[in-house]
């Protein structure tokens, strides 16, 4: 029969080496954590055309950022404000947010095109307008009203537009 005084023990000894392992895990979970919360590098954007509909592709590296689309009446660039020559009647407004299409040294990471016209069934032009306090900001235009789907993909890691023809 074991002592009450020995299950006292016994409870305080693996109390304790639970919290030496716990203690002794953090630093690994707080580095991955750090690893996790820089900022998503947007280092290319892609488009092509299939048979009912165009894409956009845009290339990330790390976790996918916060993205919103958005039509806008015109593209605009981020800072200037001055309007983006591409030509279209309807524009949409690709953000991403938290991103940098540039690294800490504040060197473009970015191999994409800046302004592009392009000749599909829908996709008209791209143009990277913005790359700010954390924002990433693209823009696309149309000769006709668009219908999309935006989404994610993993492995690698991109963020897509699709656009019915």
């Amino acid at each position: 029969m074991i002592s009450p005084r020995l299950r006292q023990f016994a409870a305080l000894a693996t109390g304790v080496l639970l919290a030496t392992c716990l203690s002794l895990a953090a630093p690994a979970s707080a580095s991955t954590t750090a690893t996790q919360t820089q900022t998503p590098l947007v280092v290319n954007a892609r488009w092509g055309g299939h048979a009912t509909f165009d894409r956009i592709v845009i290339d990330l590296q790390g976790y996918p950022p916060g993205t919103t689309v958005t039509p806008v009446a015109q593209l605009i660039y981020d800072g200037s404000g001055k309007p983006v020559p591409l030509a279209g009647k309807y524009f949409l407004e690709i953000r991403l947010n938290p991103a940098a299409a540039h690294n800490d040294a504040g060197e473009s990471v970015y191999q994409g095109p800046k302004l592009q016209k392009v000749y599909l069934s829908k996709l008209k032009g791209i143009a990277l307008t913005g790359d700010y306090e954390g924002y990433v900001t693209f823009g696309a235009a149309f000769d006709t009203l668009p219908y999309y789907r935006a989404y994610s993909l993993h492995s690698p890691e991109r963020f897509v537009v699709d656009i019915a023809h």
